[in-house]
This record gives C-alpha cells, structure tokens and sequence, in this order.
C-alpha cells in the first residue's frame, strides 16, 4: 500500500526516523481538511513507543477534520547542517504516516501533556503546573503511526 521511495539512496532507516522524531521539536500535521482541502498545522509533539502526541484545543478545524476522517501524515525536519566551506546544507526529514483519535483516558491524556511540557518546558515543576492547569481545557491526540519514511537531502 505504500509507495516505495524513488531515490532509495537517500532514504534513513526505520532507526533514524524514529531518532529524528524523538530529537525534533516541531512538525507539521496534515489532515483532510474542509472541502477536502489539505489542511496542515504546525504542532509542538513527543514521540513515544512508536506514536506521536500533541495537545489541541478543544475545538477547530483540525479537531474537526480528524473527527471527520482519522487518517493523516506528519512531518519532521531535522536541523540543518553546514560543510565547511560549501554553500549547501543537509537535512533529513521524516513522514509518518497514520491515524489519529482524541485520547478519552483522563490520566492518560494528563501524563502526556506532562511529557510534552517537560519537552518544552525549563524545569520540571513548570511542566507539572502547567499541564496540571491546562488538562481540563484541553485536548491530547495520539497519533498511531502505520507507516514511516524519511530521506537525507544534500542541496548541491
């Protein structure tokens, strides 16, 4: 079902997708979108266990395209990095694929806004207080990933 990679010289393993996923701070959620459009939403994420998550309000159009259909891709670039003394950069970027649902279980959807706070957050007392604060307004979704591709770019 999934397509095979046209340049498979530049394509990472399933080892160093998940690395970058875990090392990256953000990424773009794509969704189907109103009218069948693309919508597409950068989102602050943790990586865990082969799943993604990430906190939302508890209304909009991204909630309402995944309620509306489930399936959608999120995408990770690394940071950049410089040779000395050439004017090209290198990349890796990571796609997963997937479905995403909201998380119901209260403790669940609690531990994981915790885990983003400590992502993102200076200490972990801030993380505690404010997922502690922020649980009740708002939502955690879990992305469940069915498929993952990633690739290195050298611009040259």
């Amino acid at each position: 079902m999934w397509r095979e990679m046209r340049r498979k010289n530049q394509q990472l393993s399933q080892e160093e997708c998940a690395q970058i996923l875990a090392a990256g701070k953000r990424g773009v959620l794509a969704v189907l979108g109103d009218d069948g459009y693309p919508y597409t939403v950068p989102l602050d994420y943790v990586f865990d266990d082969g799943r993604l998550f990430f906190h939302s309000a508890v209304e909009g159009h991204k909630l309402d395209a995944i309620r509306a259909y489930n399936k959608c891709s999120f995408c990770v670039l690394s940071e950049p990095e410089e040779t000395e003394g050439e004017w090209w950069l290198t990349w890796k970027s990571v796609i997963a694929f997937g479905r995403v649902q909201v998380i119901d279980d209260e403790q669940r959807k609690l531990a994981y806004l915790t885990e983003i706070g400590y992502k993102y957050f200076p200490s972990k007392e801030e993380a505690e207080g404010s997922a502690a604060r922020s649980v009740n307004r708002v939502e955690m979704l879990e992305l469940t990933i069915e498929h993952l591709s990633g690739k290195i770019v050298k611009e040259k």
